[in-house]
């Protein structure tokens, strides 16, 4: 519907907008305006302005700014006729009169509402009959009591084929009714219409008044082929449009300043029972643009929940790419990927909120996943592999359409090709110039704003006259050498992080040869890793090995004692892993410090340096017996 300029005037005029403001914000007057916390921004000095002479609001920290409609829009998730109508009923002004087709519209839709508001009646009543004791006890082992039935409003379709048809027939509501609103499956082709939804759980789903407009069943017999079932596209529902629990989820988004985007309702609802009520979902599809839209109004860098096997990742993926092209400043999103193997109803069951709190807390943000898609689609390690690379990543920028946007995006992942690459040799300088000081070199981060052990975290002081750190050697060396090491401890060497980008697509590499049916020995080996490209990272293993003085190869040749190697490289490999953990949480309580400078911050600080001075203090007095 369009509205005139006179009738938003004078909605506008009987509505002040600190009136609309001071519902939500508390205000103090400051001359001929209002002051307070701005509602887009956690704060603790007021930045947040209203001015009723002007009609206008502005936040200085976020730098939103508008009228009343604008307001509410924003901080309640409305579109603008939803605003316009909201704000004109409290304001006492009457809607504009519509059209006879918009009346007949409005009428059938009403009719279309009551449908679907007597089926989840029908389907509430349906749980508490004996036909769905199974259903009551699936519930009850996901963890749903009778209370949360009703707060979701759950229900049963019997498995009946008319039971919802004669239940409406009664309440006096015709069957094209019925077929209309996606109740019944009807056609020319079929003789009797037919209950669509039969032994089913039902989830209801709702528009934003929080009306039933749709259903969501998920089957009870296992060897149905659609194991979860949506209504059809009705006049009251478009599948791509709507996000399961929406209308509950506005004001908790609002209040929590962030979204969570599910898979299912399952995830949904055991989100909320486990507090995080600012939870939605696509129903049963990949997420559209308008759901994305829908969401960016919640929360304007919502966090996408998936499941970590290669379906969730292809979910994750596909919502990267549908949301390229629509980023703009301060709108993006974040990807949190669970363990493989569970969803979030599983995580929290097994393993309590907090362990799904941290997951949100640490979601990657969508340049880490671009980032981290393109790099892991393939090996690097050529110069038209590198140029792939790079094509590649300028296609995916061309997509972005906000120019500020996607020039970050460019810069960022310059650096990390940069970082991916290696550094260049440094310029000597002219005769007669002085040597330029060593540049501090920046840190780069993880996906998670940590920096990762393999992109230069771990400085262990063991290091050899070449520059190496002794300790790896040994563990990338000794598995080459001795290839009854790649083949027992295959696992244990795919969870190591090296700390050159070198030594870890050398890791990498070796892990590629354990996969292959043929097993290699040493010199196959090492001629399967000269021909991907790193036999210049072995000639300077074996380089820093020879200058030890104590190769391991003649070692074991003089003892016979593989075994001993052996329990050398199990000692150096957990070793190794401590030390990163140790590295890593040394830099999580440092990025902790910097923010809070608290005592107990502080005091943690020092106990992971101890901890770390004490582990190297260890490896150092055993350094003579490293191989």
């Amino acid at each position: 519907m369009n509205f005139t300029p006179d009738f938003l005037d004078e909605i506008r005029a009987r509505l002040p907008v600190s009136e609309v403001v001071m519902r939500q914000v508390k205000l103090q007057r400051r001359g001929r305006e209002f002051v307070g916390l701005s509602p887009f921004n956690a704060e603790k000095t007021p930045s947040f302005t209203v001015n009723d002479q002007k009609g206008f609001y502005h936040c200085f920290s976020s730098g939103k700014h508008g009228d009343i409609f604008r307001f509410v829009m924003e901080t309640e998730g409305l579109s603008f006729p939803e605003a316009v109508e909201r704000l004109a009923s409290d304001a006492g002004v009457p809607m504009p009169e519509r059209s006879d087709h918009d009346r007949e519209r409005e009428k059938r839709r009403l009719t279309l509402l009551d449908v679907m508001t007597k089926a989840a009646t029908f389907f509430e009543q349906s749980l508490q009959a004996p036909e769905a004791a199974a259903a009551r006890q699936y519930l009850e082992g996901r963890g749903l009591a009778p209370p949360s039935w009703k707060r979701f409003g759950i229900g049963y379709a019997p498995p009946g084929r008319y039971a919802l048809k004669q239940y409406l027939a009664s309440a006096g509501i015709d069957q094209a009714l019925m077929a209309e609103s996606g109740m019944l499956i009807a056609g020319e082709d079929i003789a009797v219409s037919y209950d669509r939804f039969r032994d089913r759980i039902i989830f209801p789903i709702t528009d934003l008044q929080n009306r039933v407009i749709a259903f969501g069943g998920r089957a009870m017999n296992p060897d149905v082929p659609a194991k979860y079932l949506n209504s059809p596209e009705t006049p009251l529902f478009h599948k791509g449009a709507i996000l399961y629990n929406h209308a509950a989820a506005r004001k908790a988004a609002y209040d929590a300043g962030g979204v969570i985007v599910a898979e299912g309702y399952m995830d949904v609802i055991a989100l909320n029972l486990a507090g995080f009520d600012h939870a939605v979902a696509p129903l049963g599809t990949a997420l559209t643009e308008r759901q994305l839209q829908l969401i960016w109004r919640m929360a304007p860098e919502p966090v996408l929940c998936f499941d970590g096997d290669k379906a969730g990742l292809r979910a994750a993926f596909r919502a990267l790419d549908l949301a390229l092209p629509h980023l703009k400043a301060g709108y993006s999103l974040r990807f949190a990927l669970l363990p493989e193997g569970l969803d979030p109803d599983d995580l929290i069951r097994d393993k309590g909120r907090e362990a799904m709190a941290e997951i949100l807390a640490k979601a990657h943000p969508l340049s880490a996943m671009l980032w981290s898609r393109e790099v892991q689609a393939g090996s690097w390690n050529t110069p038209e592999r590198r140029a792939a690379l790079e094509k590649n990543l300028e296609a995916k920028l061309s997509e972005i359409t906000d120019p500020k946007v996607r020039h970050h995006y460019a810069a960022d992942l310059k650096n990390r090709l940069s970082r991916l690459w290696g550094s260049e040799p440094a310029r000597q300088p002219r005769a007669g110039q002085p040597r330029p000081r060593a540049a501090a070199q920046p840190r780069a981060f993880g996906r998670d704003g940590r920096p990762p052990a393999r992109q230069g975290l771990m400085r262990p002081p063991a290091r050899l006259a070449s520059g190496l750190n002794r300790r790896e050697v040994l563990l990338a060396l000794a598995p080459i050498h001795f290839p009854e090491i790649l083949d027992r401890f295959t696992e244990k060497l795919a969870e190591l992080d090296f700390s050159t980008p070198e030594l870890d697509r050398l890791r990498q590499s070796l892990l590629d040869a354990a996969a292959l049916p043929e097993n290699l020995d040493r010199s196959h080996l090492i001629d399967h890793l000269a021909d991907r490209g790193h036999g210049p990272a072995l000639a300077r293993l074996e380089q820093a090995e020879a200058r030890a003085g104590n190769p391991m190869a003649a070692y074991v040749a003089k003892t016979g004692n593989i075994e001993g190697l052996i329990e050398q490289w199990l000692q150096a490999e957990k070793l190794h892993k401590k030390h990163t953990s140790l590295l890593r949480e040394l830099h999580s309580t440092e990025m902790a410090f910097g923010q809070d400078m608290t005592d107990e911050n502080f005091a943690r600080m020092k106990e992971i340096r101890a901890q770390i001075d004490t582990l190297e203090g260890l490896e150092a007095a055993h350094e003579e017996q490293d191989v």
